[in-house]
């Protein structure tokens, strides 16, 4: 008998699929950060026999390594030409790009800690017309006058507030479901001695973990000042550094390009942790957290560690957001004294709740974010919940950090 057809059985349906009848689910992935968070949404449900999820690739100019992210968990995807032509019951989405040419319902995930960074591209905004975050932004929810989502989540009560002025056409489908991040690193505090001692780092030994956004005001952008203090100035005997780079640095200039010019680190002890790494057990790990103005940075509030700030424009940061409040409070770097002198000074001055404010400006639903987005999907689905609450597992152990290190000759880690 001839085969009439060589599309994925997901797309034909009918007698080419075992388990029938169930409502279809496409998951939008456009780069590995965007990833990482719909992997807090589709996990929830995997499980169920009612659901069939089904991933695609949308096209994005930081999309390099998400193929190959989304193999390691163990991901087919569809073709995105495929998925444009096919109908769904509900699309999941943490990005804007093609999703309004998606024969589904969208639900837009918020990504990251808050809204921090006001859009980029003005020339659509009318005569004194205030930026506002991607995400609350007209230009990022409409298309051609028209709500593309049927749903959007965010992290936090004020972002609705914003919304109202921003984009009030989208208030009526809005949803404060928190932060799966907040959730995450609250729930694996209680481990951090086990964090560290899967990270190698022996007793008297303390932790500095820098984070990096992307961006030419990133810490990543300034390097150049940053990196000679981190090779010079800390005792690897003492000290232990991590690198928690943004995985659009990655995607946008290439991983042996980014190893290439971390190439002194070689041999130094700095692990450069791999975009797709699981980085939350770090910032729990760590004594020192120095950052630029991206969510990792914020996201450190919520644990023990000392914050210090590299130096950098706030331009492109919103007023009321996370990274803006921690910028009004939190020590900066200097690069004319002592790095050591530095971190001790920030960690005697450090107090206990003194970025509390901060980190309640993470989540407004602190505890629920796994609970509120699964009753909003399923809802969306037409389906009830599954009989038993959503699992926030702490983040898992991490490797030791000698496996994230520059290796000799390849540009890859060990």
């Amino acid at each position: 008998m001839a085969v009439g057809t060589t599309k994925p059985a997901l797309i034909e349906q009918g007698h080419w699929l075992t388990v029938r009848d169930c409502k279809r689910v496409l998951v939008v992935v456009h780069t590995v950060t965007f990833a990482q968070r719909l992997r807090e949404v589709f996990e929830l449900l995997e499980t169920d026999l009612r659901i069939q999820l089904v991933f695609t690739i949308a096209p994005h100019a930081f999309g390099n390594g998400v193929t190959e992210f989304l193999r390691s968990l163990g991901i087919t995807t569809l073709p995105w030409e495929d998925a444009l032509r096919a109908e769904f019951d509900l699309a999941l989405a943490a990005g804007s790009r093609g999703v309004h040419e998606l024969r589904a319902p969208v639900v837009r995930i918020s990504h990251g800690a808050g809204q921090i960074k006001l859009l980029t591209d003005v020339t659509s905004l009318a005569p004194g017309e205030r930026r506002s975050p991607g995400m609350l932004s007209r230009q990022h929810l409409l298309y051609e006058g028209r709500l593309v989502p049927a749903a959007i989540v965010y992290a936090h009560e004020r972002d609705l507030e914003e919304l109202a002025r921003s984009c009030p056409e989208a208030l009526p489908v809005a949803h404060v479901v928190g932060d799966p991040c907040v959730d995450r690193i609250t729930a694996g505090r209680s481990r951090r001695e086990s964090y560290r001692r899967a990270l190698g780092i022996e007793d008297g030994q303390r932790l500095v973990v820098v984070t990096s956004t992307w961006g030419p005001a990133s810490t990543f952008g300034r390097l150049d000042s940053l990196l000679p203090q981190l090779l010079s100035q800390l005792p690897r005997d003492d000290y232990r550094i991590a690198m928690l780079v943004h995985p659009n640095v990655f995607a946008g200039h290439g991983t042996r390009q980014v190893h290439g010019w971390l190439s002194c680190c070689r041999g130094r002890g700095i692990a450069v942790v791999p975009p797709e790494a699981d980085w939350q057990a770090l910032l729990i790990a760590a004594d020192w957290i120095i950052g630029d103005h991206g969510s990792l940075t914020a996201y450190g509030t919520l644990t023990d560690a000392t914050m210090l700030l590299t130096a950098g424009s706030r331009r492109e940061v919103s007023a009321c957001s996370p990274a803006a409040l921690l910028s009004a409070v939190a020590p900066v770097l200097s690069p004319g004294y002592p790095l050591a002198e530095q971190l001790d000074y920030a960690a005697q001055m450090h107090g206990p709740e003194q970025y509390d404010h901060v980190a309640a400006s993470l989540s407004s639903a602190p505890g629920l974010f796994h609970r509120r987005i699964r009753s909003v999907v399923y809802r969306m689905l037409g389906l009830g919940e599954p009989a038993r609450p959503p699992i926030v597992a702490p983040p898992p152990s991490p490797p030791s950090l000698t496996r994230w290190e520059i290796s000799a000759g390849s540009g890859a880690t060990r």
